[in-house]
């Protein structure tokens, strides 16, 4: 299983090289007044995914923290009120 994991990794990787090869031309981007910036396609793609990327990852690890901050702490995440204590059954006055 691990053979065909690995197999469909090299595929993509793969088939994203020769699409970026094919795609590797200078994009303009206009970015204020005249400044212009000159910036390959394919590396301008990866930098939107990335920053894209950026903020789930940041929420993730974010939360992955705090769990790993709850548990080192022994304290549940989610927990509830105590349970009241049991009542003591009534005693008998007559004896």
């Amino acid at each position: 299983m691990q053979f065909l994991k690995t197999l469909l990794w090299v595929l993509v990787a793969v088939l994203i090289a020769i699409i970026a090869g094919n795609n590797w031309r200078d994009v303009s981007l206009d970015l204020w007044s005249n400044l212009q910036l000159d910036i390959k396609l394919p590396i301008l793609l990866l930098a939107v995914f990335l920053t894209g990327l950026l903020p789930t990852w940041l929420v993730m690890r974010s939360k992955l923290w705090r769990l790993k901050r709850h548990i080192a702490l022994d304290v549940p995440p989610f927990s509830a009120p105590p349970a009241p204590a049991p009542l003591a059954p009534p005693v008998d006055a007559e004896r």
